[in-house]
């Protein structure tokens, strides 16, 4: 196994890719196999694997026992929470052998959270500071900052890139961010 230099692999992880960003830890029994990039300052935390094919930008969180499989992509500063599990092929048999190009790709955007065993059906969009909660099933595209839920995910709200919930006048109670609606979600006004 090469080592990148500035990467911390604990003695029971395995980091088999050259792409990893200085800064970075990989814990015991986690796994980062040959072709998977993963940005500065990451935290892969016990049990997690992430396959080649799979893109973590930089200062990405990735809890214990998440699977995070090729096609997938998620920006800087995205959390996943323990145990999510994305999915990279909308009618999976064992018979049938897909070409790498033919996954249904997946995006995680830019500082969005994902709450523990949330599940993410492939080819799904998920918006800058989106937040699903605990145990959601993400089946379609999720706005920027909107709080979803349930399975399948509904929104219920929507918050703040501190993590709060925002009020009706979309504005955060907890840091003062104010917010406006837009095609994609909301953008701060």
């Amino acid at each position: 196994m090469t080592t990148v230099a500035g990467v911390r692999v604990h003695p029971q992880g395995l980091c088999e890719s050259e792409d990893v960003g200085a800064g970075t830890r990989v814990w015991a029994f986690a796994h980062v196999l040959p072709g998977a990039k993963v940005g500065r300052d990451c935290n892969i935390c016990d049990c997690a694997f992430v396959e080649d094919g799979a893109t973590l930008g930089d200062n990405v969180t990735v809890k214990n026992g998440t699977l995070v499989f090729r096609g997938v992509t998620c920006e800087d500063d995205v959390f996943l929470g323990p145990n999510v599990l994305f999915t990279n092929d909308m009618r999976p048999r064992s018979a049938n052998k897909i070409a790498p190009d033919d996954l249904l790709p997946t995006l995680v955007r830019r500082g969005a959270s994902l709450g523990a065993g949330t599940i993410v059906v492939c080819g799904t969009e998920i918006g800058e500071f989106a937040f699903a909660a605990a145990g959601a099933v993400v089946t379609r595209d999720v706005p920027a900052h909107a709080f979803v839920a349930g399975n399948p995910a509904v929104q219920k709200g929507w918050v703040c890139r501190c993590g709060a919930r925002l009020d009706s006048e979309l504005a955060c109670t907890e840091c003062g961010e104010r917010y406006r609606e837009n095609d994609r979600g909301l953008v701060p006004a």
